[in-house]
Order: C-alpha cells, then structure tokens, then sequence
C-alpha cells in the first residue's frame, strides 16, 4: 500500500518529559536538531513544545490521552474541541504527520471494558474533525505493543490475541486501511532477548549477527537477519490473518537502555549504541531495505526516547532509554540521520552485564540522591512498605533486631528491602519513587539481617 503524507528517512525520537530539571522545550528541540533526528513523537499535545517545533521542518507525532478516549469516541463534538484546542493553533507552521490516540491501551486489561470499545470511534471522530478543517496531510492511528500478538513466532504464526481480535482489531484495521494511515508498533528486541538470552543471540537482536545466525522461519521460508524483522513480520502476518495484509507498519517505539538494575541484563551504553547505530544506517539505506515479508517497504521510525527520565517508575531500564542525559549531554555518539560510518565512531565502553547476574542483591535508601532533601517522602514510602506484605516491618519495630539506631534513614533502608524481597517476584521494584537503589553490598548489621534473594 502506497501511503502518502508520513514518510521520511531520518529516524524520528520519542521525546518524554518525565524527568527532574530537563532542558526547555527550546532547547530540546535544538538537541533533537544537533542528533539528525527527521521527527518527533510527544506523548500529548504540549503547547511550548508545539511552539519550539514552529518552523523547525521536523515532522511531528501528538497523542490524545488515554483517559479522555472514551469521552471522544462518545462524543464527535469533544474530538472536534480537541482538534480545535491541540493541532489547529499549530498547524501547519508544526509539521504535525500523526494524531494518535491513545498509547498502548490494548495492553491494559483494566481498560478492556472502559476503554477499548471507544477506540476506533475516536480514532474515526478525530479523523472526521482533520478533515473538516481540510487537513489532510495528518495520519489518525493508535501505538500497540507486541503484546497485542498472543503469538509471535515464528514470524509466519503471528496471531491477534482472542481478546481483540475481532471486536477491536478488525475494526482498527479497517480504518487504517481505509484512511490509508499505519499500525503503530512499540517494538523492543531488548525485551524480548532479555527474557530469553539463552535462546535468542544478542548479536541477532542488535543488528550485528553474521549469516550464520540467520533463522528461517519454517511457514514461510523467509531468512531473518535480525530479531526486529521477526517482530514487524509477525505483526504483518497477524494482520493477514484478519485479512488486511497490506497496512503499513510505522515503529512509534524501538530503542535499547543504556543501564538498569543490577539484576537486569544486558542494559548498557555498548548494547545501547550499536542498536541505535546500527538501526539508523539501516533505515536510511534507500532503497528501503523493508523485511523479507515486505522487501522495500520504508517505514516511519521512532527511537525511544530523547532523555533518561528520572521519574518513570519501574525497574531501573525505565529510566535509562535515552540518547540524551537530563543535563543534555549525549550518553553516546550517534547520528540518526544514519549517513555516519559505524568505523568513524570512538571506541565505546565494554559490556559488563550481558551475563545474568546471580549473586544477592538489596535495596536500600539512596543516602546520595533525593532522599537526603526530602525527609516527607521518605517517611511516606517507609510507610507504605510497612504497610504491604506479612511482617514486612517487624525487625525494625521497638525491641525488634534492627530497631536502633532509630533513624529514619536505616529504617527506611530495612523497609524498602525487607518489601523489595518479598515481592521483586510478582513484579516490585526498587525504586519508591526515586529514593531507592540496589547494591551488592550486605547492609547487615550485628543481629541485624538484611534478607535477601538470588535472583
């Protein structure tokens, strides 16, 4: 399918503002410049944002909130207010290329009811709103995540979970076929290696695997060269099964962390910069290389993200995506434009954790962050640690092993592991909100036993 009014050949960036004391809009938009980047994704439809992007030629991706879907898929009158009040006062002096409404909603079970019936009728409300301001030139779509596959492999096999195969996702792709618009893919070869790196070779998901790690996917006889190709083919095939094979996939979401938690492989600026690098001179070679199920097929393309951003909760990869540091300085050279040579970068740091690591780790309180200016929120979190779990506090209660010193500062630290350890399992984290951090390093004390688990 040809499609009109999207496509560029730099790689576009997701830009998040989840952080303490990031650079101004302005300035963003200047680093966005200075990284090659072609585009830029925003996860709602920020004036000064859209104001810094004035002018700049870069094209843009706005989001309509997830809460305020169903209202707009009610209620054609509030999209049109919406496209009114977010796009028409920027447009076209902002490029903007993509509305999209919504992120990830089919991932969330919870929205199942609430939510995911008003989805498309939004989508073709706010379809309706573009059009009857002539414009034209705007693609309407949604992000979803692989998840929204219940089978991915091999590629041939890919299949729509039931949930929403036919009450929402042939809808959804009867629009995007008819508006001629894109699937939008949050597409991570990280996560899927990092949860199966006894299987999957790590050089096969950061593009940079010899031929003798090429898989054949038995269904269609097609080789894979890399992991990335496998996700995006899987999701073609899923949408063939449902008989809309030629909608064009745009990647709002792909990228690498550059750090993590001390239990979460692989997460480094090494990994991070051949998978952004390589990624980008693969996208910008022309004719589009596309995927052995679509030869040829260019694609839309957004890293994430711009910025490590300090203030995503969950564990320590959520805040360690980005090109760019909070203070603006580049985590690693890279070119989005993919027109430098790989050979021309400097050397980058060695891999130090793409080897699970198995030892014992513990949370404790950042003595050296956050925590030490905010005494409030410590003694908050310390709270709500207390407050979850069987016995989660006992040792630090009057009489109890770890009691003194009574201070807030160890209490805190007892607290934050003592919860961490009983529920890292079912998906806890050492984070509270920015005041925690793992270490290697046993935190007992005399009677004082700091539990702890191998991973």
């Amino acid at each position: 399918m040809a499609v009109k009014g999207g496509s560029f050949t730099r790689l576009g960036v997701n830009y998040g503002t989840l952080g303490d004391d990031l650079p101004s809009a302005a300035r963003s938009v200047a680093l966005l410049q200075s990284l090659g980047a072609g585009a830029v994704k925003i996860y709602d439809a920020n004036p000064a944002i859209l104001c810094a992007l004035a002018g700049t030629g870069l094209r843009v991706s706005i989001m309509v909130p997830n809460e305020i879907v169903p209202s707009l898929g009610a209620n054609a009158s509030l999209a049109d207010a919406w496209v009114a009040d977010n796009l028409a006062p920027f447009y076209p002096a902002v490029r903007v290329r993509y509305v999209l409404v919504g992120n990830e909603i089919l991932s969330d079970a919870s929205l199942a009811n609430s939510t995911w019936p008003f989805l498309v009728p939004a989508m073709a409300n706010i379809h309706r709103a573009l059009r009857a301001r002539s414009v034209c030139d705007v693609k309407v779509g949604t992000t979803l995540a692989m998840d929204a596959l219940a089978t991915a492999f091999p590629p041939s096999a890919g299949a729509f979970r039931a949930d929403i195969a036919g009450p929402v996702m042939r809808p959804l792709l009867d629009f995007l076929s008819r508006t001629r618009s894109y699937y939008f893919v949050d597409a991570y070869p990280y996560l899927a290696w990092a949860s199966n790196p006894s299987s999957i070779r790590l050089d096969y998901a950061l593009f940079a695997a010899n031929s003798s790690l090429s898989y054949i996917d038995p269904g269609s006889n097609l080789t894979y060269t890399n992991l990335l190709d496998q996700m995006f083919d899987a999701v073609v095939a899923a949408m063939r099964r449902l008989g809309f094979g030629g909608v064009p996939i745009a990647v709002a979401e792909t990228g690498w962390p550059n750090a993590g938690d001390l239990d979460q492989i692989g997460a480094n600026v090494h990994n991070a910069a051949t998978y952004n690098r390589n990624l980008a001179r693969r996208m910008a070679v022309r004719p589009a290389a596309g995927t052995p199920a679509r030869p040829g097929a260019a694609m839309p393309v957004f890293i994430f993200s711009l910025y490590n951003e300090d203030r995503k909760p969950g564990p320590g990869t959520e805040r360690h995506w980005g090109l760019l540091s909070p203070d603006g300085k580049q985590v690693y050279e890279v070119d989005l434009s993919g027109r430098r040579p790989l050979e021309s970068y400097p050397p980058l740091p060695p891999p130090e954790n793409d080897v699970p690591y198995m030892g014992k780790i513990w949370c404790v309180l950042d003595a050296e962050g956050k925590a030490t200016a905010n005494t409030t929120a410590v003694g908050a979190a310390l709270a709500y640690a207390c407050g979850q779990g069987t016995g989660t506090c006992d040792a630090i209660r009057p009489g109890g092993p770890c009691y003194q010193p009574n201070t807030l500062v160890t209490h805190a630290s007892y607290a934050f592991n003592s919860y961490w350890q009983q529920f890292r399992q079912a998906g806890g984290t050492c984070f509270f909100d920015g005041l925690a951090v793992q270490t290697k390093a046993d935190p007992s004390y005399g009677s004082c036993k700091y539990p702890s688990l191998t991973k």
